[in-house]
């Protein structure tokens, strides 16, 4: 909850010096003498000049995707800015911030929910994809030659994790090797998922909350409670395969 405060401060930084900048009247400005080109128009935000604006500027980015599960509207913004530039000046705020913190984040687990089962619709009307009893969505990208595994097998992947705003979570490539484990060991969207592969093909699952880390994702990670996980998956070597001639 403390970093989605901090994303919602740097998000709305800009608000009050926009509101600084038209409390008062603009100077005036002799017909005869035109602006130069290069003045920012009014109300434009700072240009990223120096290594403190930029380092701040990364840091706005870094630290809104903390807000991305909200799908905030632009109306939505401007109303979350209103609420920085008042705290910030002083001014009596419109609502009590105590009496809704819980509806904060009722809201936020709403806004997921929304964006999740949209994410689930649009990977099912991705061309060749397969929606599974469990409601993973799988989609093959390119065909195997080899044997599917069984759910006892070990297999050997390599892999990209990413998070519904794109986000890369997680990726084999950072060992730069394909990772091993029993197929019977991990989250049931892999279990099901890689199980339909073959070897030496390429597949993207969509997994549901409930098929990946459900309420309790990984401790660090940035994987929200019940959060909507798609996964690229290649499919390397089933070790200990005897079927392979």
């Amino acid at each position: 909850m403390r970093s989605m405060w901090m994303a919602a401060l740097v998000l709305a930084l800009g608000a009050p010096v926009a509101h600084a900048q038209t409390s008062k009247p603009a100077a005036k400005t002799p017909p005869a003498t035109p602006a130069p080109a290069a003045t920012p128009a009014p109300g434009a935000p700072p240009a990223l000049e120096s290594e403190d604006a930029k380092t701040i500027y990364a840091l706005g980015v870094s630290v809104g995707k903390d807000l991305s599960f909200f799908a905030l509207t632009p109306e939505e913004v401007q109303i979350l800015q209103r609420g920085i530039a008042d705290s910030i000046s002083g001014t009596a705020a419109s609502v009590d911030p105590k009496e809704y913190a819980p509806k904060i984040q009722a809201l936020a687990k709403s806004r997921q929910a929304q964006a999740s089962a949209a994410m689930l619709v649009r990977a099912a009307r991705e061309p060749g994809a397969v929606k599974l009893p469990s409601g993973v969505i799988y989609r093959e990208t390119q065909p195997g030659t080899g044997r599917s595994p069984r759910p006892t097998d070990t297999v050997k992947v390599n892999y990209e994790g990413r998070l519904l705003d794109g986000t890369v979570f997680d990726t084999s490539a950072k060992r730069g090797i394909p990772v091993e484990f029993p197929l019977n060991g991990v989250i049931p969207c892999w279990t099901q998922g890689v199980a339909k592969m073959k070897v030496g093909g390429k597949a993207k699952l969509t997994c549901p909350g409930d098929t990946a880390y459900g309420e309790r994702p990984p401790p660090g990670s940035r994987i929200p409670p019940n959060g909507v996980l798609v996964f690229d998956v290649e499919l390397v070597d089933i070790p200990g395969d005897t079927s392979k001639p």
